[in-house]
């Protein structure tokens, strides 16, 4: 199978690191034009230059700003007015007891892993709509089906956009545009590794450290392991191609088999 996607334009939200990187090189090595995007200048040119090792060949746009913000938007929006591929990947997350989380936290949960995705959609799938061609993805996670004790307000941000993106993907019906959402399972990233040594031993080492974090708090995993940033960039680089042209409104699992569901 083929992927190409030269000629095609691709903003990544918050890809200076981890998932988001992944999926900015993975669209890159595609051929697709990539605009990278964090909330400063300074983490966006440093990611552009870590990229450009991983796809020497790749053309790679700044596009700072923080979306969760007007200002920040207004600012993407100057760098990249229109875009073919818009994956909003930007995401926060941590562990709380339930019973500890303030009304401020629910609210930044909802405002950063939601309302950004929704407000950059609003942004960029009109003009996809009037071109014919578009694809959209919402990075999600294996918490918004299993919701996690230790961050159920993180769980209730990401079934919200689960909802989001089936929703657009109606609006979007019949004009050539997808939205997708995609499945993440718990995926080995910097600030991953942070969140495990929350919840076990921070004296062991990371390998011992990762078998007992999916022992204890994701047994159900069917790959036992966490899944590599590249996997999921994989799955989103396929959707975001004219091969899946036939997948809109889903949510597309990259989970290792932790969702002990057939559906979705």
């Amino acid at each position: 199978m083929q992927i190409d996607l030269d000629g095609k334009s691709a903003l990544v939200t918050g890809s200076t690191q981890g998932i988001g990187a992944a999926i900015a090189a993975g669209l890159a090595r595609a051929g697709a034009r990539v605009s990278v995007n964090g909330r400063t200048k300074d983490s966006v040119d440093a990611a552009i230059q870590r990229l450009r090792g991983a796809a020497p060949d790749a053309e790679l746009v700044a596009a700072p700003g923080d979306i969760t913000t007007d200002d920040g938007l207004e600012q993407v929006l100057a760098a990249l007015p229109r875009t073919d591929i818009l994956i909003n990947n930007l995401g926060i997350f941590g562990a709380m007891p339930a019973m500890d989380i303030p009304d401020a936290e629910w609210r930044r949960y909802f405002e950063v892993n939601v309302l950004a995705a929704v407000r950059t959609t609003r942004a960029y799938l009109p003009g996809m709509k009037e071109r014919g061609w578009g694809r959209i993805q919402n990075i999600a996670s294996d918490s918004a089906v299993v919701i996690p004790a230790e961050m159920i307000h993180y769980g209730m941000s990401k079934t919200a956009l689960l909802s989001v993106s089936r929703g657009f993907a109606k609006e979007a019906a019949g004009t050539g545009v997808t939205v997708n959402s995609v499945i993440a399972g718990p995926t080995h990233t910097g600030g991953v590794e942070d969140f495990v040594y929350e919840l076990v031993d921070r004296g062991l080492a990371w390998d011992e450290a990762q078998r007992e974090f999916m022992r204890l708090h994701r047994p159900q995993s069917l790959i036992q392991r966490l899944i590599e940033p590249e996997e999921i960039a994989n799955m989103v680089v396929y959707l975001s191609s004219p091969l899946a042209s036939a997948t809109t409104g889903g949510a597309v699992r990259v989970d290792g088999g932790y969702v002990d569901s057939i559906l979705p």
